[in-house]
């Protein structure tokens, strides 16, 4: 009953969290306090009274990019593995003093942080303060639950290997692009740098990348400001910091040329392709119209590539292009897969696409169907506690301003076909620059895809992702 009752209190708090022009997908973000604790931890506290609910997003900065040498994977088994158990209560008791009351509460890792998200009715705040503050500052970390954790892990990468290739082209993608920069570390790992992690240097991490000046507590719903103030300074304001720094990302140039991975996979009767460049960052000015653009040329299924490779020629279920833009220039790449015979014309006609995209542009009437498809998605991504307090977070962890919410929607209006086109020429890669990772039977594919660039081969039994390419342990460059 306590659980329906918070899925009850979401749905109407969609209703009620904003005063918006829906219509128009404008959207204000309401007032919140932001407190910097002496320790470095950020609160950002917003109350909404209107449905008894709140919602908790809470930041670690770090995430792969954190990850020790080595290790990757390890962020990720941290985030995992404090889930089961913190404080007084083993991995059983945790879980049942979550579900019990109907709340929830995830962790997991990413790139740059490491997230935790809570749902709890509001009269359960102060359990919800309580399971967060034991999960960050007095987890277990069971040596028992972290073996299982990790075994559990490695075996998930050998079954997708049979079960899930797609889900494994971005990590062979970004370690091919990025190589050994911080932005090609696999967040799950590998089955090699996860089998190099132990427990004890899964405490070692702990001490020296997880403390309180890493740490954004943002908290939305139905509260009293003073009194979670309090609450939230109590719990975490006495925490200590992370032993060592973060580490130092430095920004990627885009390739020049091109270099293509082949990943075999014999008997394969798909192959999958991932063919990119490095993009733009979070922060990239021109935001509105670079996603005026992706949605019309990959962003949604009547897309200029899902329309090419899948509706008039059937060769795909799906092809799209993905903008990975975190706090450094990320990734721009198409994704799709196909049968083996058709793969080189698969690649050739996505290839084609972006050719004319550069090309031909986007005309005003894409420009202004794109624009009402991006206005009315826009506000259904704030629209419950958890959400904006998960916006609010990540606007304070890229030192973002609330603009980049608040003028949004008028930047989308105002974009037109010379603004997006100039995004198009600035972002998006030329069909010669253009790092391609392709899985698939190797014998079956190998002669006809030499044609795309220099070629370096890895087997899909190899227990990473990371494959310097051929003219990288040449020159020793990455």
């Amino acid at each position: 009953m306590r659980r329906l009752s918070v899925a009850v209190s979401i749905l109407l708090l969609s209703c009620t969290l904003f005063d918006t022009a829906a219509s128009a997908g404008r959207v204000t973000l309401p007032a919140y306090e932001r407190v910097a604790l002496d320790n470095g931890t950020v609160l950002i506290l917003n109350r909404h009274a209107e449905v008894p609910l709140i919602g908790i997003r809470a930041v670690l900065k770090g995430g792969a990019v954190a990850d020790p040498a080595g290790m990757n994977g390890m962020a990720g088994l941290y985030a995992a593995l404090i889930g089961k158990g913190a404080g007084d209560r083993d991995a059983a008791s945790f879980a049942e003093a979550i579900g019990g009351v109907g709340g929830m509460l995830t962790a997991g890792a990413g790139l740059e942080s490491i997230d935790i998200e809570a749902d709890f009715l509001a009269r359960d705040a102060d359990l919800a303060v309580e399971l967060l503050s034991d999960m960050l500052m007095r987890p277990l970390l069971d040596e028992t639950e972290f073996d299982k954790l990790r075994e559990r892990s490695i075996n998930l990468i050998r079954t997708a290997k049979d079960t899930n290739l797609n889900g494994l082209m971005p990590d062979y993608g970004a370690a091919f692009l990025f190589g050994a920069h911080p932005y090609g570390n696999p967040t799950n790992g590998s089955e090699e740098t996860l089998g190099n992690i132990s427990h004890e240097a899964l405490l070692a991490y702990y001490e020296a990348q997880i403390g309180g000046d890493r740490l954004i507590v943002s908290v939305s719903g139905d509260f009293e400001i003073d009194a979670m103030r309090e609450r939230l300074t109590a719990a975490f304001g006495g925490w200590r910091p992370a032993l060592e720094p973060l580490p130092e990302v430095a920004a990627v140039e885009p390739e020049s040329g091109r270099r293509v991975l082949l990943v075999d996979k014999p008997g394969a009767t798909q192959t999958y392709f991932w063919i990119a460049n490095v993009g733009v960052a979070v922060d990239y000015p021109s935001r509105a119209g670079l996603e005026i653009a992706n949605t019309v040329y990959g962003g949604r299924f009547t897309s200029m590539l899902n329309t090419a490779l899948r509706i008039e020629s059937g060769l795909t279920y799906g092809a799209r292009s993905v903008l990975l833009r975190p706090s450094r220039p990320g990734s721009v790449a198409i994704s799709s897969y196909t049968r083996t015979d058709a793969t080189v014309e698969a690649i050739d006609m996505a290839l084609g696409v972006l050719s004319r995209l550069h090309e031909k542009g986007i005309g005003e009437s894409m420009i202004e169907s794109a624009q009402n498809y991006i206005l009315g998605q826009f506000p259904t991504r704030l629209e419950t506690a958890a959400q904006l307090a998960g916006q609010l977070a990540v606007l304070e962890a890229h030192g973002l301003d609330d603009s980049y919410v608040n003028a949004y929607a008028e930047a989308v209006t105002a974009a037109d076909r010379a603004s997006v086109e100039a995004v198009i020429a600035e972002v998006y890669p030329l069909p010669d620059d253009l790092v391609f990772v392709l899985l698939g039977d190797a014998d079956a594919i190998r002669d006809s895809i030499a044609k795309y660039g220099p070629l370096t081969e890895a087997a899909i039994t190899e227990p990473r992702f990371r494959i310097p390419s051929s003219a990288q342990q040449d020159s020793g460059n990455r």
